[in-house]
């Protein structure tokens, strides 16, 4: 029987089914983000979270850069790499504490799929010893795992040592060796799995409104729950009415003229920075339904004004890097980014109910003079 290949422009149904399990992990570490969060809650989500997205982006690399993978293939790879994603899911609640041992294993689980994959996209490009691979996900899949037994205080250096030497060579690569790599992107599929990702990052903001509404149900907390929805439908509707043609467009034009490190900044790292202002900004909704009249906690306003502003002080710099002007960026960026920082201090001052109004009406707007300026800019397009 003929072994079936998939379309290597767009992401296969075993790729979403794999994405699946990140719903899970975004709301296990969501949860320790909300009421409010210090500085010990704030940075204990971003150190988990900056794994789990790690490992999602260097599957989600690898696939990209096999396009002659077959779908059966694929599938097992997939299959591997969500039940070590579940691993690290499971234990993230208590990774710096009980379950330490759990989570380092989950992690030296998905470096073991992950150096499988990359030594046979090696073998499809070059016939050179793959030392580089061994040491980016071998040397690494044995840091993770020497951690599932040490104490806590040493398998941290050693998660800490272990994405450094992930991330260092990463950027390395695409400096020295673009063609074995970021040089030979599928536009297409890149940009289609960062948008899917970022709904199932968006859908777990919904899934804890409506869970959140439906535990407090009564007027305030309907209220509340409302002006929730309609500041993740307008996030959503920021990104993908304008940001995923951007990110297609300017993708194309990285490519173009072999900007592989803008190539990279925008695909692994700057993204990053986008989820995590959602996921933020859904920890403070959350917090606000149960008490909508009373004002939020200092930890939740941060997480709302900063979730907004990082949110679009990320698309902005995304947008400059894939070359659009800064007279095109600042004049949405700026003020919105300046306006969301100024809900923090709000915050404490009106109830809850109040300053996610404000939120919507400041998201409103933006989204108001986005649209405008598309529509004169497509009726100048027209009458030249």
């Amino acid at each position: 029987m003929m072994e079936r290949f998939r379309d290597p422009g767009r992401v296969h149904w075993m790729e979403l089914f794999f994405d699946l399990v990140f719903v899970a992990f975004v709301g296990q570490l969501a949860h320790g983000i909300h009421g409010d969060p210090g500085l010990a809650q704030f940075g204990t989500f971003v150190l988990l979270f900056f794994p789990a997205w790690w490992a999602w982006v260097n599957i989600a690399s690898v696939v990209n850069l096999l396009p002659r993978l077959s779908a059966r293939a694929l599938g097992v790879a997939m299959l591997a790499a969500m039940a070590a994603s579940s691993v690290m899911a499971a234990a993230a609640p208590g990774a710096f504490g009980e379950r330490s041992w759990a989570f380092s294993l989950g992690n030296a689980a998905m470096r073991a799929v992950l150096l499988v994959l990359w030594l046979y996209q090696h073998g499809q490009k070059s016939a050179d010893t793959p030392w580089r691979i061994w040491i980016y996900n071998g040397g690494t899949a044995l840091l993770w795992l020497a951690a599932a037994f040490l104490p806590l205080h040493i398998a941290v250096i050693l998660w800490a040592v272990s994405i450094a030497v992930e991330v260092g060579m990463a950027a390395l690569g695409a400096r020295l060796w673009p063609d074995r790599g970021v040089g030979g992107i599928n536009i297409e599929h890149a940009s289609e799995r960062l948008g899917l990702f970022v709904i199932i990052v968006l859908g777990e903001s919904i899934f804890t409104i409506v869970s959140e509404v439906s535990d407090e149900w009564g007027p305030g907390s309907g209220l509340v729950g409302a002006l929730g929805f309609l500041v993740v439908a307008l996030l959503g509707w920021a990104f993908f009415q304008y940001g995923t043609g951007t990110m297609t467009a300017g993708l194309l034009r990285l490519q173009a003229r072999s900007d592989f490190a803008g190539i990279l900044q925008t695909t692994l790292f700057l993204p990053f920075l986008l989820v995590l202002g959602v996921t933020a900004i859904a920890g403070a909704i959350a917090t606000a339904i149960p008490e909508p009249y009373e004002h939020l906690p200092l930890g939740s306003g941060i997480s709302l004004g900063g979730g907004v502003a990082l949110f679009y002080a990320t698309n902005a710099m995304i947008s400059l890097r894939y070359g659009q002007p800064v007279r095109t960026v600042l004049p949405w960026a700026l003020p919105t980014v300046v306006i969301a920082a100024l809900l923090i201090p709000v915050s404490a001052l009106v109830p809850a109910a109040v300053v996610l109004a404000f939120a919507v009406m400041l998201l409103l707007l933006v989204t108001g003079y986005v649209e405008l300026r598309r529509r004169r800019h497509a009726r100048r397009t027209s009458w030249a």
